[in-house]
């Protein structure tokens, strides 16, 4: 999906890592939840709490879900982290991202 129609955006910024991780908030009309966001280089770890779709638009990383393998994404891709779960990030070059909150 490269565009998102009908939405609402939240204006405040959710910003991680001293801004080295930021997104915005979009609300679909269907309930769904999604951030659009930028990592900037760097090493983080993140928890969840609903399933989550990290779709990379851009950039290149290496991720690892708790108990894992380290994978690596370089250009584009997506990978899925299960409800209630970790997972790091070693961020090589600035991503572009979409975090969509998936139901189980």
């Amino acid at each position: 999906m490269t565009q998102l129609k009908n939405v609402t955006i939240i204006k405040k910024a959710n910003i991680y890592f001293d801004g080295k991780v930021t997104s915005r908030t979009v609300l679909l009309q269907d309930g769904t939840k999604k951030t659009l966001g930028i990592m900037m280089p760097g090493e983080y770890e993140f928890s969840t709490e609903l399933k989550e779709e990290m779709d990379i638009a851009a950039g290149k990383l290496e991720y690892k879900i708790a108990g894992g393998e380290w994978e690596t994404i370089d250009g584009s891709g997506v990978f899925y982290v299960p409800a209630n779960e970790s997972f790091q990030l070693k961020v090589h070059t600035v991503v572009d991202y979409c975090c969509s909150y998936l139901a189980e």
